[in-house]
């Protein structure tokens, strides 16, 4: 399903005190199996949608917990201080961008995943589609075009 430029993804947590909205197509959408997102998920993986954060709105209190990747960089994430959903996160390594809990938005089924990072850590009852691009670590990729 081909996304619009134009199009709008609304997305809420649990509860619906944050709102957020996200335009156009993401950057691109990933798995994630780091041990963090494994604990911030209580899954094997988190996935997210990446969007510029000119093309993000959100409306709500919001509470901040950040820590220190695997590479160094400051990773912050952003969640719900009433349900405890995770909103979204930001990394020090992609300033001008967001990655949006892709369980937030009220739609996400035209968001395919196209990659897995650290899939070194993968758990065996955690499958991925052959299609997704698997990466043992966080590859040497950037999103370009910071707005």
């Amino acid at each position: 399903m081909s996304i619009g430029d134009d199009q709008i993804h609304g997305g809420s947590c649990l509860c619906g005190a944050i709102r957020f909205e996200a335009v156009g197509a993401p950057v691109i959408v990933a798995h994630c199996h780091c041990r963090d997102c494994q604990r911030l998920t209580g899954a094997g993986h988190s996935t997210g949608a990446m969007f510029p954060t000119s093309r993000f709105r959100l409306e709500g209190a919001t509470r901040e917990y950040r820590l220190r990747s695997e590479g160094g960089n400051q990773v912050t994430r952003v969640f719900c201080p009433s349900c405890g959903s995770p909103i979204l996160g930001r990394n020090t390594a992609m300033p001008g961008f967001v990655t949006v809990s892709l369980g937030t938005f009220d739609d996400s089924s035209a968001f395919e995943p196209s990659v897995a990072i650290f899939a070194r850590n993968r758990r065996p009852w955690d499958g991925v589609p052959d299609s997704v691009v698997s990466y043992d670590a966080q590859p040497g990729w950037s999103p370009g075009g910071a707005e």
